[in-house]
């Protein structure tokens, strides 16, 4: 191993490590720009969190070790996930063929244990919760294997690395239609996923709306510190691979590389800001039309790269 692929890594990893909070203080702050008020600091979510880590926890005497497994398992589940995926110009520190299926199936796992704790409870308000976030994950599912089929179509690499670096300008110039019809199917998905609205609110505590919030209602202390970094490094995860599709930009400097993923990142985080002020979050039964709605997107972009 050379010492730039040593430097890489360590890069991935740090900006892993430390950037996924600033987006979401990035978010809170966009939004209150658009809403006139000054806002939170950028840096609100990681005093949240080191605030969260000094509590105590508190756990029921129903639950079972499934209910303090779940915040870890889906940290380690996205804190893998995010060795699989390439940040900007740069090689992911994993590669293999066939590493876009355990990366779509890592989110799985990590949704599975965060469901499994909420329903061992034995709260029928966190096993409504549970259900919503199943049905939502199954609808969104789809949209995600059509991208990764249509990009490992057009880079023809099975791996993440391969598929989403080979996405460049030319590309967009050559297969242009699929491209945009991805991006929109991937931005629905990202919103779906990290339980943004128009699908959920995280700010919200309305019983019967909540989707994600509703399943950690019972942690407290460092589990639900656990439970708020590894939402914030799976809107990192996820956004990381939607600006490969939509800002594919390279300098062919290594630095300068690393500092356009950087501003792509919060670019992205001010788009979701955006979208958050201006639309209304939907009826629960208008999501599933969406969430379908953006599978047809991206099948439709897989058929055009079909020959």
């Amino acid at each position: 191993m050379t010492n730039s692929t040593i430097i890489t890594c360590a890069i991935h990893m740090l900006l892993a490590l430390v950037m996924p909070p600033l987006l979401l203080g990035v978010i809170g702050k966009t939004k209150a720009a658009f809403a006139g008020r000054v806002g939170a600091p950028f840096l609100q979510p990681y005093y949240d969190i080191i605030r969260l880590l000094q509590k105590g926890s508190v756990f029921s005497t129903t639950t079972s070790w499934v209910f303090r497994a779940g915040p870890i398992v889906a940290l380690a589940t996205t804190a893998v996930a995010a060795l699989l995926i390439p940040f900007g110009a740069h090689p992911a520190p994993i590669s293999f063929d066939g590493d876009m299926i355990l990366y779509a199936y890592l989110f799985a796992l990590g949704r599975f244990f965060t469901m499994a704790a909420a329903l061992d409870t034995g709260s029928s308000f966190e096993g409504m919760g549970s259900a919503r976030e199943a049905t939502y994950s199954c609808l969104a599912e789809p949209t995600l294997f059509f991208a990764l089929i249509t990009l490992s179509r057009l880079s023809g690499s099975y791996s993440l690395s391969g598929m989403l670096r080979y996405i460049t300008l030319s590309s967009w110039l050559q297969s242009g239609a699929a491209l945009l019809l991805l991006i929109g199917g991937m931005f629905v998905v990202l919103l779906s996923e990290n339980c943004r609205i128009p699908f959920d609110d995280p700010n919200t505590h309305l019983e019967l709306t909540m989707i994600h919030e509703v399943m950690v209602l019972d942690h407290s202390g460092p589990a639900f510190a656990i439970i708020q970094y590894a939402a914030a490094l799976k809107l990192f995860v996820l956004g990381a691979f939607f600006v490969h599709l939509a800002l594919p930009y390279s300098t062919g400097n290594p630095l300068a590389d690393w500092g356009l993923f950087i501003i792509s990142m919060l670019e992205l985080a001010v788009v979701i800001g955006v979208v958050e002020s201006i639309m209304a979050r939907l009826r629960l039964v208008s999501v599933p039309q969406l969430l379908v709605a953006a599978s047809i997107l991206a099948a439709f972009s897989t058929l055009l790269v079909i020959r």
